[in-house]
């Protein structure tokens, strides 16, 4: 048994909001009592950069008031992916609500492997009836090697962070230089800078473009909050980045990023965090969509707050749209409420770093032709990696066997193992795949 914790943190940020540092002590909540019956769920994975699964990689868990006996101890398989387990949270209706309570419990993660660098993520944010999924990624160990540590802030809707600086939602072509994309399309990675624009000593980061959003999502939005709210919130996040990479909003102005992770210019993006695995299929569902307005080409500066500790006329609240989503109103609804109704939702033609696009139809049994045998080599490519996912004829025909190797590679890469290649799927096998095999640089 445990016992609940509270600590104190004590940072801050600079008086001219540059920083999103917390600007004040928070009380930190850690509900560890194994009685209680609020509980949220974990997994972890470990690869490689190149997403190769790391096998029998040990994975301890701590609560933060001991740091010395590990509460869970857990193995990865051959997948690189530890069992599903359940840890204490607090009661849901803290995120339901505004409270001053915290509404997720933390944990400490280590994870070691043969011959690789040990990694360590402190305050892993455990919401209750959610599953929680930390991925880490592992590289090959150094004499000089120390323990890559990740120490994760609070909740942008828990903590105190600067408020964005508004902007026009619509960029004039004058205000950055020429716009170089012609139409919208999906990149297959981001450069994110960890600061403020002007923070020369801030590092940026390659991510790939689905995990930069699902990391943004799970860090401004809560995950037990209603699917309409979450879409519509996903919905605001994508049209947001993707006019920031459309106008090249950062490089016209000299620099060699496309986001920023502090709240005042862009969103909040945090290495090393968790996602949720709801949020992430949710993102998996939704990346090729933005926000329009009649006759702009470019994808609409959807901006937002909380709307409790920050108010803001005309842009989308957080809490408002889970207030939307609480009467059952749908996300394009939610975003009409706010943005208007001029807002519609517009789809991207070309997504980077795939082999070929949506066909426009699932794969079920029964289906035949070039787009079967394309996505049966790719599970046959992606199973020398991922044993788990059964070889199967590359013969082009959509038969049980090419059922059930689509149905592990969903249970892998968490997302409904339903047999069925819809958009989802596609899109999650071809970015493995391409990962896996070497085809885009990472």
């Amino acid at each position: 048994m445990y016992p609940f914790y509270t600590a104190p943190r004590e940072s801050k940020y600079s008086k001219n909001g540059s920083s999103d540092i917390l600007k004040k002590p928070l009380t930190r909540v850690y509900p560890t009592q194994l009685s209680t019956q609020n509980l949220g769920k974990l997994k972890v994975s470990a690869a490689t950069a190149d997403l190769t699964p790391i096998e029998n990689a040990t994975v301890a868990i701590y609560a933060p008031n001991n740091q010395d006996t590990p509460i869970e101890q857990l193995t990865t398989d051959v997948s690189g992916q530890t069992a599903e387990i359940e840890l204490p949270a607090p009661s849901v209706d803290y995120s339901l609500s505004p409270s001053a309570e915290q509404p997720y419990s933390e944990y400490t993660i280590r994870i070691n492997a043969s011959n690789f660098t040990p990694v360590q993520i402190t305050n892993a944010e455990i919401f209750p009836n959610v599953t929680a999924l930390q991925n880490a990624t592992l590289i090959p160990t150094t004499p000089q090697a120390e323990t890559a540590s990740y120490v994760i802030p609070p909740h942008t809707l828990y903590g105190d962070y600067p408020p964005k600086i508004a902007e026009e939602e619509i960029k004039p072509t004058g205000e950055t230089g020429e716009i170089v994309l012609s139409r919208v399309v999906i990149p297959e990675f981001v450069i994110v800078h960890d600061g403020p624009p002007t923070d020369t000593s801030a590092a940026n980061h390659y991510v790939r473009f689905r995990d930069y959003i699902k990391n943004v999502a799970s860090s401004e939005i809560y995950a037990t909050w209603p699917e309409a709210t979450i879409q519509a919130n996903v919905l605001a996040i994508l049209s947001f980045t993707l006019n920031r990479v459309f106008t090249e909003w950062y490089r016209n102005q000299g620099y060699n990023f496309t986001v920023t992770s502090s709240t005042a210019f862009d969103h909040k993006w945090i290495p090393g965090r968790n996602i949720y695995n709801n949020i992430g299929y949710t993102v998996d569902q939704m990346f090729t969509n933005y926000l329009s307005r009649p006759n702009v080409k470019q994808p609409i500066l959807t901006q937002y707050c909380d709307g409790e500790k920050v108010q803001c006329p005309n842009w989308m609240t957080q809490w408002g749209s889970k207030q939307l989503g609480d009467q059952g109103r749908s996300a394009i609804e939610i975003i009409r409420h706010f943005y208007g109704n001029s807002m519609y939702i517009n789809t991207a033609v070309e997504v980077s770093g795939v082999p070929a696009s949506w066909p426009g139809s699932n794969l079920n049994i029964g289906a035949t032709g070039n787009n079967v045998r394309m996505i049966q080599e790719q599970l046959n490519t992606i199973s020398g990696k991922y044993i788990q996912i059964p070889k199967v004829a590359v013969d082009s025909n959509y038969g049980q066997s090419t059922a059930d190797a689509v149905s592990a590679f969903q249970r892998i890469f968490d997302l409904p193992a339903t047999g069925i290649v819809d958009y989802a799927t596609w899109y999650k096998i071809s970015a493995i795949y391409v990962a896996v095999s070497r085809i885009a640089e990472l």
